[in-house]
């Protein structure tokens, strides 16, 4: 699994209906994406659950490096770069993911998550002396923590190795969940391959 992400922050005064109709418009067009186990199509909004900023940033869980790769260079990200400019794309490599008992049984039967209505992403810096192997079991158990909670519908856990950022992200079918992190309105979800995410750790 890899984990993928890119932050398009826009102008303090920027419509965010704007963006809101673009994922209205075309958020359907990756719910057949090969590859793809699932993109959760999210915002922030300046003043709303904290956010300092206006931002789009959607966050991938891909399957397959083929299906990131096709997306990058395909006419998707493209129309990301001719509209917004070229963000940078953050990817993680997976630790661990886990569907909740809000995902239920015909939202895993469909390619998307209508059900969504918030995420939580924190961000862990990961310090030298921090043991990693034990890091990553922490990570993945609180990943099966999470899922457990009311109202989860999906967790994941990842690490850049570059970076030695870790971090943790969640979706929930209620606004404004209570959690440490980001908290970002889910848009869309489109997830095609979202049964074949690995589940639990992947290691």
């Amino acid at each position: 699994m890899h984990a993928m992400q890119y932050e398009i922050t826009l102008p303090a005064d920027y419509d965010m209906g704007i963006i809101r109709e673009r994922v209205a418009a075309k958020g359907h067009l990756l719910d057949d994406c090969p590859g793809l186990g699932a993109k959760a199509y999210l915002i922030r909004e300046r003043g709303i659950d904290g956010s300092p900023v206006n931002q789009y940033a959607p966050f991938y869980l891909w399957n397959t490096p083929e299906g990131m790769n096709s997306f990058l260079w395909g006419p998707g990200f493209q129309g990301i770069v001719d509209d917004f400019g070229r963000p940078q794309v953050q990817h993680w490599t997976g630790l661990a993911f886990a569907d909740g008992a809000a995902a239920g049984a015909s939202s895993k039967a469909t390619k998307s998550a209508k059900s969504a209505k918030s995420a939580i992403r924190r961000r862990i810096r990961v310090p030298a002396a921090t043991h990693l192997g034990g890091l990553a079991a922490e990570l993945a158990d609180e990943t099966s923590q999470l899922v457990q909670r009311e109202g989860a519908i999906y967790a994941a856990a990842a690490i850049d190795p570059r970076t030695w950022e870790a971090l943790l992200f969640s979706v929930w079918d209620h606004e404004s969940p209570k959690g440490q992190g980001d908290v970002f309105q889910v848009l869309h979800v489109s997830a095609p391959e979202r049964t074949l995410l690995p589940a639990g750790r992947q290691w």
